[in-house]
C-alpha cells in the first residue's frame, strides 16, 4: 500500500509512522520547509491527568503507551516519564484535588494527593509556599521542537518514506490522488489530510461547514533553570480548564475563588515543563474570538512569572523566547478528533485541540485500523 500524508506536524507524522510500521510506503507533503504550527509551539507534554473519562482518557492512555514505545526506538524524541504535580494553596483547591482521587479512573491516571513535603521529595525545585499537590504519575514529556525531525530521520532510514517540503496540496484529482502547487500529482491507496490549523484552501473546499475552530495561545521559554525540574507543573487554574476535574468541588472553587483578573481575561492556566537544555517552557493563554490579535501581550507573561516564582521560591531565569501559536479544536470539545472521509480515498483528520501532542500516536493508530492499513 502507498499512503499520502498531507501535513508535517505531529498528527501527520504519526500517521506516516503507523503506515511505515505496518509495512507500507509513505509520501509526506508539507507546505512549509518544516512544520511550523502547533506541533512545535507546545509544551511537549503527554498530558493524561486532566483528560475526560471514556474515549478521551482511553485515547490518552493508549497514546502514552505508544509514546513510550516509540521513544525507546527513537531516543532523540527525548521521551521521559516525568509525571506532573499540581500544587494547591487553598482549601477549595485542595477539595478539587481530593475529589479527583475518587474518580473510578484515578488509578489509571496515577493520581495521588501528596503533602507539600512529599511533593518536594518528588520535585526538589518546588521550594515555594503551597499546602499539598496532586501527583499524576502517567504524565510524560517529549521535545516538541525536534520530535518531528527525529521521527522523520527514523522513517527515512526504513527506505519506504519520502518527505516533500515546500509544497501545498491544492486539489483532489482522482481517488487517492492529489495535486500540489508544483503541478505534481501524488497517487496512493489512501490520502490523509492532517493539516492542523490550516483549514482554508483545499480543506474548506472539501468541507465548507467543518465543525472545527481555531484557538490561539501565548507561551514563553526561559534560560536554563540551573537545576532539575523533575516533573511537569500545573497550577490550580488548570482544574478550571480540564474536564477530569469537573465536580461539585470545582463548582465551589469557581463560585468562591475568582481567578486573578489577568488570568480570567486571558483564560489562563499554568503549565510548565523543563526542556532538555534546562530551560522552562511556560504557558498558557486561550483566545477563541476571530480575528485573532497579532500582538503578544505582556500581562499574561507577568502573571505566569509570578505564579512560577511562587512555586519555585526563587526568581525565574531570564525569558529567552516568547511566541504565539494556533491549533485546531473540534467545536464539540468532547470529541477527541474530527475524522472524515472527504473524497474517494481521501480522509481529513484534524481538530484534536490541545490534545494533539498527547493523543497523536493513538489518533493515527485508530485511523490506520479504520482504514484497514
Amino acid at each position: 500500500m502507498r499512503v499520502i500524508v498531507v501535513g508535517g506536524g505531529v498528527v501527520g507524522t504519526m500517521h506516516a509512522w503507523q503506515a511505515v510500521q505496518r509495512g507500507h510506503e509513505v509520501v509526506q507533503i508539507e507546505r512549509e520547509a518544516e512544520a511550523r504550527g502547533a506541533s512545535l509551539r507546545n509544551f511537549g507534554q503527554i498530558w493524561v491527568s486532566g483528560r475526560a473519562g471514556g474515549e478521551e482518557l482511553d485515547t490518552a492512555l493508549r497514546a502514552r503507551e505508544l509514546w513510550e514505545r516509540i521513544g525507546a526506538e527513537v531516543p532523540g524524541l527525548g521521551f521521559r516519564a516525568n509525571g506532573s504535580l499540581t500544587p494547591v494553596r487553598t482549601d477549595r483547591e485542595y477539595a478539587v484535588a481530593a475529589t479527583a482521587l475518587a474518580r473510578p479512573d484515578a488509578a489509571a491516571r496515577g493520581y495521588k494527593l501528596v503533602t507539600a513535603e512529599e511533593a518536594r521529595q518528588i520535585n526538589p525545585a518546588l521550594r515555594g509556599a503551597f499546602e499539598a499537590a496532586l501527583w499524576c504519575e502517567r504524565d510524560a514529556a517529549v521535545e516538541p521542537r525536534t520530535a518531528q525531525l527525529r521521527l522523520r530521520e527514523a522513517l527515512k532510514a526504513t527506505g519506504r518514506y519520502t518527505f516533500l517540503p515546500g509544497r501545498e496540496v491544492r486539489e483532489v484529482v482522482a481517488p487517492g490522488a492529489v495535486r500540489d502547487d508544483h503541478g505534481d500529482v501524488h497517487r496512493g491507496d489512501a490520502v490523509v489530510l492532517a493539516t492542523g490549523a490550516w483549514l482554508s484552501g483545499l480543506v474548506r473546499e472539501l468541507v465548507p461547514d467543518l465543525p472545527v475552530r481555531r484557538v490561539r495561545l501565548q507561551m514563553m521559554q526561559t534560560a536554563p533553570l540551573g537545576e532539575a525540574l523533575t516533573t511537569s507543573v500545573a497550577d490550580a487554574d488548570s482544574f478550571r480548564y480540564y474536564p477530569a476535574y469537573k465536580s461539585p468541588a470545582l463548582d465551589a472553587l469557581n463560585a468562591g475563588q475568582d481567578q486573578e483578573p489577568v488570568a480570567a481575561a486571558h483564560k489562563m492556566q499554568l503549565l510548565m515543563v523543563q526542556r532538555q537544555d534546562g530551560g522552562l517552557t511556560i504557558g498558557d493563554t486561550h483566545e477563541y474570538e476571530h480575528p485573532f490579535a497579532f500582538d503578544t501581550l505582556e500581562d499574561p507573561y507577568e502573571h505566569l512569572t509570578g505564579v512560577v516564582e511562587g512555586f519555585l521560591g526563587r526568581p525565574l531565569p531570564k525569558i529567552m523566547r516568547r511566541w504565539a501559536g494556533v491549533y485546531a479544536q473540534c467545536t464539540d470539545t468532547t470529541r477527541v478528533v474530527h475524522r472524515q472521509q472527504v473524497a474517494d480515498g481521501v480522509w481529513l483528520v484534524t481538530g484534536p485541540g490541545g490534545r494533539g501532542m498527547t493523543c497523536s500516536p493513538a489518533i493515527a493508530e485508530t485511523t490506520a485500523n479504520e482504514l484497514g492499513w
